[in-house]
């Protein structure tokens, strides 16, 4: 099993001996992102209206930030997961066809 951050896609490495467990103020060592957020939870879904597979979940108003959830799962992939660059990609052309215009 492999876990990687949220934020920056790199790989964490943890001591484990039975199940990983990452505390709240737990960071990714390569770009400072904290680790117990609902987008390293296994049962974060942004299609389901709390987001949360977790029908007990109390709502968490900042996806990206630690919480105290007690439902927290650290998501496990065999890959990592790729940068999603569409927003930066848009907001390049946008910038590009407004320049044009000045």
């Amino acid at each position: 099993m492999a876990y990687y951050c949220w934020k920056c896609g790199n790989e964490q490495i943890f001591e484990v001996k039975v199940g990983v467990k990452v505390g709240r103020k737990d960071e990714c060592p390569h770009c400072g992102a904290d680790l117990h957020v609902c987008k390293n939870c296994a049962l974060y879904d942004p299609s389901l209206h709390n987001q949360c597979r977790e029908p007990e979940a109390a709502f968490i108003r900042d996806r990206e930030a630690a919480n105290f959830c007690m439902h927290f799962d650290f998501k496990n992939r065999d890959a990592p997961m790729q940068q999603d660059d569409s927003v930066a990609k848009a907001k390049a052309k946008l910038d590009a066809l407004f320049k044009n215009l000045k």
